[in-house]
């Protein structure tokens, strides 16, 4: 597949809009690999290559381990590799992201709530929003990793 147009400059005004998203969560709670966990997972189910390659470099940056990226995909088979709050996140972010199935339970919303407050919940839907969006205009434009682009 060839990539496609590019939004930043054929729609530079919802680009724009689309940036200031990404520009409010960064001035959340929300720790950088909290985010790049919810990047990362919903990037693996929505089949974005190339926002799943960006963020995983950028979790790695981030001082993540190998084994911590590599087991996203796995998160519930991986023991103890995530915390209780990494999980939660994890969860959110598949019911969030397949809310076509049943959308985020009462279940998880609830555990939101009692693990990270209203406003910190609030801050987790955003940041799996916004990658949900950025991941549908890169599926959209074929949007590919460059090969070389591995290196930490």
């Amino acid at each position: 597949m060839e990539k496609r147009m590019n939004f930043g400059k054929v729609e530079p005004a919802a680009y724009t809009a689309m940036d200031a998203l990404d520009t409010y969560n960064e001035k959340t709670s929300l720790e950088k690999l909290e985010r790049e966990l919810i990047k990362i997972r919903a990037s693996q189910i929505n089949g974005c290559g190339y926002c799943l390659n960006q963020h995983s470099l950028d979790a790695r940056k981030a001082g993540a381990s190998e084994q911590w990226v590599f087991l996203i995909g796995a998160w519930r088979e991986a023991g103890k590799i995530f915390t209780d709050e990494e999980k939660l996140l994890l969860q959110m972010t598949e019911e969030i992201t397949l809310i076509s199935q049943h959308g985020l339970s009462d279940a998880s919303y609830s555990q939101s709530i009692a693990a990270f407050g209203e406003q910190k919940t609030a801050q987790i839907i955003m940041a799996i929003v916004t990658i949900n969006a950025w991941n549908r205009l890169g599926v959209s434009a074929h949007l590919h990793p460059k090969k070389n682009n591995l290196a930490i």
